[in-house]
């Protein structure tokens, strides 16, 4: 180690100071807006824990010197500079690649101390780093940690003398895909739901003073039924004292001992909730007799959650004894130019914001960990969040052990925070094990909140919500006696908008093919969501996704965060339960849902001309529609079809005089459809839909239809699961 650090002395005199001119960002295959105003002097400079806030600190985010080297292997020079806090992997990183479980990444700087800081203890904090680092501080190792989501943090007041200059080094690997830790959707081979991996740094890293008797932590625990916040400050101090303050005025304050339950009871006390988030400024003092030797600031947010009845008898989540049907995002919290790592502070709020401002009251922070700063915005706008553990895939040899470390390191890191209403233990099954001691490990150490054991398939009947999943949906499971039915996911609908996408090629569980067209889908699913609330009593439902995240393309957000792809408006209202009026239907064509409609039909690929009027199909066989096998949902079918490919036509008169104002087709299918009028096609879409729905046809439509003898074409193709099409056309008013 200490060769390894002169050598690194010897290379930063060589090169001389690099400076800003010495990074530029990596290329990639899309940024955000915030990207062009990030740089090696303005990295992420916001103070990154607002729950625990003191005045002094230094950030230590800007250029590194990093090196990839073979696992077992030292530097023997630096590749580069890096842009810390973003991951190597990243554009905004300044490289751009990937490292690989058997490599290991190296990080350099040198800083120096504030002489204003003698006579304190010095501490380094680490936002997060993925995933096993060492730390050393001018040769010596301060730290080893293994976590590639929580915060971690080494004392090196022995190892740096202010006013002088001093130097971090830090080795980090990361198996990613191909270890047992927690880690959600990266992947060593990115593709459909699972994404580009970071390693290394992703959070800032800062320096802060501390007095030698000081505050170590907080734990802040509202009571609403008492009107009291429970404070513990874990401290190495006598005595502390915590004030609460509405604005700058006093509204309560409590005195204790130090790692004791302290009730500060707040006067006249305003809730905290998604309609007024209401946030509570805290100062914390530790003393030692009569010397005050510590202060750090905070904030905490007075709200409850719980289970409850409403007036028909059934479980719904509850926030300050009041059912409000929670609404969210499946929000996975990448960023195309910093992957883990939003480009700015400002970015990280506007996700929130837009999430608020398109109707949502919650978002399901999906098998990813975010900085504070997100909560802490989260806290301040208002927004519900459902937290879910990072989803590890294996549950053999250190997983479990490994696994439960993180679950603890998450509930005690982010547990002040009041927008945190459920934990999420598992995730469909991914890596789950031991669920139901995991549900008590989380209730005994966090009993303030809900518990989802496991959201979508794989339920253990424990915690105090049943989810389930379905896609495109939606669908709600019954309520139980203690536990309240909540829709995990659903949706996915997708969009690809040229210019604002990852990949050429994309996907979404179904596709909608314009911006209108998937405003129309969306409100269609929200009116059913709302139903579902009344007839069978669904509490929450999360669609999936906030943005498009790589080759996923159903985000309702580009993934460049450039545009809202449906109409905002009306996306608000829907998600808010307000509904244009609905639409009546008028068969012109109808389908096979209530009467057995007869179809020509072949199998094997037809000649030129299959879509046209004139088109000879007496060759073809003839059954009843629906054509598919009876396990797909929603499927009546009347003739099985269980190959890759079916060709089906269908003639039908039209009666002189026959007007068709507002042109709709009718239509299931699993999976990719076309259909074509008289000879032109009318609709195509991509995917699975689950059900029958309508579908607005352009205005054009109405002046192939004729009267007499016209001719419905229709060519559907099986991909994967299950498979059925029928179609019918209907003038809806």
């Amino acid at each position: 180690m200490k060769s390894r650090l002169l050598l690194a002395a010897c290379l930063l005199l060589a090169a001389g100071l690099a400076g800003a001119q010495d990074w530029k960002m990596a290329p990639g295959p899309l940024k955000t807006r915030w990207a062009d105003e990030v740089g090696p002097n303005n990295a992420l400079p916001e103070y990154p824990r607002p729950t625990m806030k003191r005045a002094e600190w230094l950030n230590l985010n800007g250029l590194w010197d990093y090196a990839i080297v073979s696992r077992e292997a030292e530097p023997q020079g630096w590749d580069g500079k890096i842009l810390v806090p973003f991951a190597v992997e990243s554009a905004l990183s300044g490289v751009g690649r990937s490292v690989l479980p058997f490599e290991t990444l190296w990080y350099h700087r040198t800083f120096t101390v504030p002489a204003d800081w003698t006579g304190q203890r010095v501490l380094l904090h680490f936002g997060a780093v993925d995933w096993a680092t060492k730390v050393w501080v001018n040769g010596t190792q301060v730290a080893e940690h293994e976590g590639g989501y929580d915060a971690f943090s080494a004392d090196i007041t022995a190892q740096v003398r202010p006013g002088q200059a001093a130097e971090i080094t830090l080795s980090v690997s990361d198996p990613t895909s191909e270890g047992p830790q927690p880690r959600g959707k990266q992947t060593l081979r990115p593709g459909g739901i699972f994404y580009t991996p970071t390693t290394g740094i992703w959070q800032t890293v800062w320096l802060e003073p501390v007095a030698q008797r000081s505050v170590e932590s907080l734990r802040l625990t509202p009571d609403t039924a008492n009107d009291r916040v429970v404070v513990r400050a874990e401290a190495n101090v006598e005595r502390i004292v915590a004030t609460a303050y509405d604005g700058d005025r006093a509204v309560g304050t409590v005195t204790g001992a130090p790692g004791s339950d302290l009730s500060l009871v707040v006067s006249n006390p305003k809730l905290w909730s998604p309609q007024r988030p209401f946030l509570y400024r805290l100062i914390v003092q530790g003393y030692v007799g009569n010397q005050m030797t510590d202060r750090v600031d905070s904030y905490f947010g007075l709200r409850s959650v719980r289970l409850g009845r409403d007036a028909k008898g059934v479980q719904r989540p509850l926030i300050n004894g009041e059912f409000i049907f929670q609404v969210g995002f499946l929000d996975q919290g990448y960023w195309p130019d910093g992957i883990l790592t939003a480009p700015t502070d400002e970015a990280l709020r506007w996700d929130i914001e837009k999430t608020l401002e398109l109707g949502f009251n919650m978002a399901r922070k999906h098998v990813k960990v975010e900085p504070e700063r997100w909560y802490y915005w989260a806290d301040k706008l208002g927004l519900l969040v459902w937290q879910d553990q990072v989803s590890p895939f294996a549950t053999d040899g250190d997983a479990p052990r490994i696994y439960e470390r993180e679950l603890r390191a998450m509930l005690r890191q982010f547990h002040n925070h009041p927008s945190i209403v459920m934990w999420v233990v598992f995730n469909e099954g991914w890596g789950q094990h031991d669920t139901p001691r995991y549900v008590d490990l989380v209730r005994s150490l966090d009993n303030s909140r809900l518990i989802n054991n496991a959201s979508g398939w794989t339920d253990t009947g424990g915690g105090d919500v049943i989810d389930i999943h379905v896609y495109p949906g939606p669908d709600s499971p019954d309520p139980e006696p203690t536990r309240a039915a909540v829709l995990g996911e659903f949706g996915g609908l997708g969009l690809a908008l040229s210019g604002h996408t990852w990949a050429a090629e994309g996907w979404g569980y179904r596709t909608s093919a314009t911006r209108a067209k998937l405003t129309d889908d969306y409100i269609k699913l929200l009116r059913r969501c709302y139903q579902l609330k009344d007839e069978k009593g669904l509490s929450a439902i999360v669609y999936t996704q906030t943005t498009d995240v790589e080759v996923e393309i159903n985000g309702l957000i580009t993934y460049d965060r450039a545009i809202v792809k449906p109409d905002p408006v009306a996306i608000a209202k829907a998600n808010r339960g307000i509904f244009p009026p609905p639409v009546v239907e008028y068969p012109i064509v109808p389908t096979s849902e209530n009467v057995k409609q007869t179809w020509r039909y072949t199998t094997t690929e037809p000649g030129d001309g299959w879509i046209g009027a004139e088109f000879n199909d007496t060759g073809w066989s003839q059954g009843p529609g629906g054509f598919g096998v009876a396990s797909t949902p929603g499927a009546i079918v009347g003739t099985v079809w269980n190959t890759e490919n079916i060709w089906l036509r269908r003639e039908f008169t039209v009666p002189a005089g026959t007007t068709w104002s507002k042109p709709y087709i009718r239509v299931h299918h699993d999976e990719d459809v076309e259909v074509y009028l008289n000879g032109t096609r009318i609709y195509t879409a991509e995917g699975f839909v689950g059900e029958y729905d309508i579908h607005a046809l352009d205005a054009s439509v109405t002046g192939l239809l004729r009267p007499g003898r016209n001719v419905l074409a229709v060519h559907c193709r099986q991909t994967r699961g299950g498979q059925f099409v029928d179609v019918g056309l209907v003038d809806a008013r």
